[in-house]
């Protein structure tokens, strides 16, 4: 049972913190109080709706036993049942808030998408898939921001990583890594022929400085100028950074932002992420000998959708579901994939 008065107490103390003049000027603690206060109010809120509706319910089953009407009698336990339905899906929520299941699941996220096979078509690919899930971040409330690019002269990306911020971007991210593929007549192809590119993706949470300390005389920091489309200098200043971690050999490159100083803080911001994600997979991997049956994985390498372009079809491979959506998913419709995603998560983890 939630203790109503507690939760409110702390809602009172975050904002008492979040008011202090020595912390307003700590974005640090400024982010770290306000994911704290956004999670209690969304506690608050379900707590409250559980507590009203468990109520109702008491209400109206003591008035089953001094009702006549046959008609009221079936209102009101078909009012009954569904507000037994609203508890149950409010209390799985607050469940997940209290007890997740990842404990990365509140955190930020570093998107990578890749153009992987099929040339051209591929980078176009890797664009829509871009704009799939910046419509589903925006759907979601959630915001995006990239962090570096490179892009095609057509329209398309040889690669491109964002950051998401939200209080559980990872948690509806996570099952996106892996091998997209398309299906499809390419707008260069002539003859009408159906081809088969892809895309990888890659999803990590946003390792923090306490997460991960890397040490200065772990990294190379080399700095040149920004490039274009084909490579060509677009500035004369030495304002993009390439950073390259010696031990993991993990190399980072960021050329968006016109300062060296914004380039290298995104540039430091992929790191963490990326060397944080490698080691979360060795220790999966170490932990658990049939983690590449299990729901995603996160191997770069798993093919885990198709988006058929000529049957008007989306299947993921993994849960083996089909979904003839493929302009409302391409257009931010993730939600009815990511469910079933999360339940066959669950499943696994019975």
């Amino acid at each position: 049972m939630i203790d109503l008065e507690k939760i409110q107490e702390k809602i009172k103390e975050l904002e008492a913190a979040m008011q202090d003049p020595k912390n307003v000027s700590d974005t640090n603690a400024m982010s770290k109080f306000g994911k704290e206060y956004s999670e209690a109010k969304e506690v608050l809120r379900l707590a409250e709706n559980i507590d009203k509706n468990q109520k109702e319910i008491s209400n109206l089953e003591a008035s089953l036993s001094t009702e006549r009407d046959e008609e009221m009698l079936v209102l009101t336990q078909e009012e009954i049942m569904a507000l037994r339905d609203r508890m149950a899906s409010d209390q799985e929520t607050l469940d997940d808030i209290l007890h997740p299941q990842d404990p990365n699941d509140k955190k930020n996220i570093i998107l990578e998408i890749r153009a992987g096979t099929g040339g051209d078509e591929s980078a176009l690919f890797a664009a829509e898939l871009f704009r799939m899930y910046s419509r589903f971040a925006e759907k979601q409330n959630f915001k995006l921001k990239i962090l570096s690019s490179n892009r095609t002269g057509i329209g398309g990306f040889k690669e491109i990583i964002a950051e998401v911020t939200s209080e559980y971007a990872y948690k509806y991210f996570k099952f996106e890594s892996g091998v997209h593929r398309v299906q499809r007549v390419p707008e260069t192809e002539k003859a009408g022929r159906v081809h088969t590119s892809a895309a990888t993706v890659a999803v990590m949470p946003e390792a923090e400085e306490v997460d991960l300390v890397i040490e200065a005389k772990d990294i190379r920091i080399d700095t040149f100028c920004a490039s274009g489309h084909g490579g060509q200098s677009v500035n004369t200043t030495k304002s993009a950074v390439r950073i390259t971690h010696l031990p993991t050999n993990t190399v980072v490159s960021c050329q968006d932002e016109k300062s060296q100083g914004q380039n290298k803080e995104k540039a430091m911001a992929i790191l963490r992420s990326r060397i944080l994600a490698k080691m979360e997979e060795n220790k999966q991997a170490s932990e658990s000998a049939h983690r590449k049956s299990q729901i995603g994985s996160g191997d770069r390498s798993e093919k885990i959708r198709t988006y058929n372009y000529p049957q008007d079809r989306v299947t993921d491979h993994r849960i083996k579901l089909t979904l003839h959506n493929l302009s409302g998913i391409l257009d931010g419709d993730l939600m009815p994939i990511i469910k079933e995603l999360w339940q066959a998560s669950k499943a696994t983890q019975a």
